[in-house]
């Protein structure tokens, strides 16, 4: 079952020793960890496997989720600054 991490999906994928020694392998030649190197392997097999726009619709849709977040972020941020500077004033 996938748990939750905001707006993304938790998956926890369990591997055969030798296969995962692989992905180690391959991922420290990539100068990247393990995990990134298996999402970007579930998102190119994703994009083969279906329909063009279905996978385009997808990604822009996890595109605006995330340029939402960012905005938030920033404006949370800039709130914040705002009520520190005016509780010091």
């Amino acid at each position: 079952m996938a748990g939750q991490h905001g707006s993304r999906r938790y998956y926890q994928v369990l591997l055969q020793p030798n296969r995962a020694a692989l992905v180690e392998e391959l991922a420290k030649e990539k100068g990247i960890r393990s995990t990134e190197m298996i999402r970007q392997m579930v998102y190119s097999w994703l994009e083969r496997e279906l329909p063009a726009s279905q996978y385009k619709q997808a990604l822009a849709a996890d595109q605006a989720v995330w340029a939402q977040a960012v905005r938030n972020r920033v404006e949370g941020r800039a709130k914040s600054k705002k009520e520190s500077e005016e509780r010091a004033a």
